[in-house]
């Protein structure tokens, strides 16, 4: 991590990555912004047994949405979605199994998933920091498999779903960890460097998306505060259209050609437009569900 990553990171930190800084910020939060119902909506968390997947499921239970967990631990997600019926009194909590690590099992849960159910908004949430390298059974880093090249998996295809219904939206977790890295195309699976799993899935972070409004402090399901709200996160695939005039005009809306947002990154300079092709040439059959 350079010098001036480390000073900036320690400065930002202190000032609103604590619980002081949650506590700070919520002054301007207005509670009734959450006052919603979403009935007829249907919500898709990864990782949404634990933490803040967790938590928003069950609030988005309690208004009424449909909620579709994708996670890993079958007894672990078990649990949660009987607490979450418990309660929200909602049954409609559905439950799927997926290892987000493993690209084509992404691809066929999808395949049936569409099948059977509409979306309204996906919310990837789901991530992990393996402390030791360590190989997928695709031969994929455990932390890019998982934190970047499955969120991207279920993201893309899961576009073409999400676009069938009015108003669709894509959220996408992220963390401040991510402002200590800089993007690295060259090497995503961490293959020519020591492998440190904090700066790895901080660099896993820079990959999937750009941040341009976080979280301050503690969010629910990291601390007792029950809320805390985001404004808008940008996301390197195309955005799915807005739902008003409003939010057309942000810049991160539904213009044309699409602008990749990725952190300290111009797509169109020929050195990083051919970085980029790179990764979809040694994912070669990873990224289809054949």
């Amino acid at each position: 991590m350079l010098l001036y990553r480390s000073a900036a990171w320690f400065a930002k930190g202190l000032r609103e990555y604590t619980k002081s800084g949650y506590e700070s910020a919520s002054k301007d939060f207005v509670p009734d912004d959450l006052e919603v119902q979403v009935p007829g909506r249907a919500f898709m968390v990864t990782g949404g047994n634990s933490g803040i997947g967790k938590a928003t499921a069950m609030e988005i239970a309690k208004r009424g949405g449909t909620v579709h967990l994708v996670c890993r631990d079958h007894s672990r997600a078990e649990g949660a979605k009987a607490e979450i019926i418990r309660e929200s009194g909602n049954q409609n909590i559905f439950l799927h199994i997926v290892d987000l690590s493993l690209p084509k099992s992404v691809w066929k849960f999808v395949e049936n998933f569409k099948q059977e159910h509409t979306l309204n908004v996906l919310i990837n949430n789901a991530g992990c920091m393996v402390n030791k390298r360590e190989l997928t059974e695709d031969g994929l880093e455990k932390n890019f498999a998982t934190n970047t090249l499955g969120v991207y998996v279920l993201t893309t295809a899961l576009i073409p779903v999400l676009e069938k219904e009015h108003d669709p939206r894509v959220i996408t977790v992220s963390s401040g960890g991510m402002l200590v890295q800089k993007l690295n195309t060259d090497d995503p699976q961490s293959e020519r460097t020591a492998f440190d799993g904090t700066m790895v899935y901080a660099q896993n972070k820079v990959c999937g998306c750009r941040c341009r409004a976080s979280t301050p402090g503690w969010g629910p399901g990291c601390a007792p505060r029950p809320r805390a709200r985001t404004r808008c996160c940008g996301w390197p695939l195309p955005p799915l259209p807005p739902p008003s005039p409003a939010a057309a005009s942000s810049k991160t809306g539904n213009r044309r050609p699409h602008t990749c947002l990725l952190r300290g990154h111009r797509p169109h300079r020929p050195k990083r437009r051919n970085s980029l092709r790179s990764w979809k040439s040694w994912l070669g059959d990873l990224n289809s569900p054949g």
